[in-house]
């Protein structure tokens, strides 16, 4: 079967024209862009891995799961959890109210929670896989070489990038900066915090285990292996 590539239409259902609508409602233009185009990345990586639409996989859902997968880095959606879960949970909560089946929201909810979890969103099915990777190609430019030639230039004309990339951390860092529950040690939401507003070396993983006091030692011969951590002083 020969699949059509390289296109820039969207799903016109009409709980995907809803979903639209609210993204582009609530968020800024950074945001609602990014999520356009990481769906449009994803119908057309999946296509170059040989990927069927409504065959292999379901396109409404890999739809919505792109276009609401950043509600959570938005006010409407920021609450007390990584913006991940906040933005999956309001998704869940707008295709409830537009009669969604549960199962079909269920599937939504796990791509969004798991849309920076490179190496477990693809282990729940091909919709969480496939949206994530146009999440991800979007972002970092992972697969990029095998969007077809010239569209993503075409995808950005029509959708801008608005520095999606740097914009989109300043949000998140943002948030768990008012906010320590959203992000915490080890996490996403953390890092692009450390990056952001870095006063201080971050904490590793051993700073945790020693603060759990269990009184857990390190083995000896490896540790000595391992340069000592930077002294931590808050006034850096």
């Amino acid at each position: 079967m020969s699949l059509a590539v390289g296109r820039l239409d969207l799903p016109d259902s009409d709980i995907a024209c809803a979903a639209i609508q609210l993204v582009f409602d609530v968020s800024p233009e950074f945001v609602a862009n990014h999520s356009l185009r990481s769906y449009l990345f994803a119908r057309e990586l999946a296509t170059a891995k040989g990927l069927q639409p409504d065959v292999d996989y379901d396109d409404e859902l890999v739809f919505l799961s792109c276009i609401l997968h950043d509600l959570g880095a938005t006010d409407y959606a920021d609450g007390d959890q990584r913006f991940e879960v906040d933005g999956a949970d309001a998704a869940a909560r707008f295709l409830h109210d537009h009669g969604v089946d549960q199962a079909r929201v269920a599937t939504v909810w796990q791509a969004i929670a798991l849309h920076t979890s490179v190496g477990l969103a693809h282990r729940f099915g091909a919709e969480q896989a496939i949206a994530q990777m146009g999440i991800s190609a979007d972002i970092v430019g992972a697969d990029s070489h095998l969007l077809p030639p010239d569209f993503a230039d075409r995808a950005h004309a029509s959708w801008p990038r608005h520095a999606v990339g740097y914009a989109l951390a300043e949000v998140i860092a943002r948030q768990v900066e008012d906010n320590p529950l959203k992000g915490p040690p080890l996490t996403f939401p953390d890092h692009l915090h450390q990056l952001m507003y870095r006063t201080q070396p971050p904490a590793t993983w051993f700073d945790l285990v020693r603060a759990a006091g269990w009184d857990d030692q390190p083995n000896a011969t490896r540790m000595a292996e391992v340069p000592p951590p930077p002294h931590r002083n808050a006034s850096h």
